[in-house]
């Protein structure tokens, strides 16, 4: 199980990247909201809010050369292995179970150090993958945090980053 500890390592990286970004309302991967926070932020997605914070930040989308957000384009890259510097990404998955499963595989190989998959990404096939001895050096995942729905980037992103010294 995720812990303060496992999301603090995630923030350790220099270098974060979101699978599954998107600038169409109806993807999954544009969800997301700090409806939780006092200061509400309907728009927030997931690589607005690496953005919000000065995180370097790839949006990965292989469907689209960019995602937009308020009104910005940011290139896109297609895939895991298009980053230029994976062994020192951190990586937030915003997709279906049933795509989290190759990201997990293609991230197993490039030697991502660290995944935080949001609500809604995994399944048990997701988790045993992901959990798997010597996978990754953190899993952030399922039931914790400060959210309703388990760990999320958007709700306890902050603490994280605080306790790994980014804020």
């Amino acid at each position: 199980m995720a812990t303060e500890a496992t999301a603090r390592k995630f923030f350790t990286s220099p270098f974060f990247a979101v699978v599954g970004a998107s600038s169409n309302p109806a993807k999954f991967g544009h969800k997301g909201s700090l409806e939780s926070e006092p200061r509400r932020v309907d728009w927030l997605t997931v690589h607005a809010w690496y953005l919000l914070h000065d995180l370097n930040v790839t949006p990965i989308n292989p469907g689209s050369s960019h995602v937009t957000v308020q009104g910005k384009d940011y290139a896109t890259v297609p895939n895991l292995s298009a980053l230029p510097n994976p062994k020192e990404t951190s990586v937030s998955i915003i997709t279906h179970p049933a795509v989290t499963i190759g990201v997990l595989e293609e991230a197993k190989k490039l030697g991502i150090p660290a995944i935080w998959m949001q609500p809604g990404t995994f399944d048990d096939s997701v988790l045993k993958f992901a959990l798997a001895d010597g996978a990754f050096s953190s899993v952030v995942y399922g039931d914790g945090g400060r959210g309703h729905g388990g760990w999320c980037v958007l709700v306890d992103g902050e603490k994280a980053m605080k306790g790994a010294g980014k804020l």
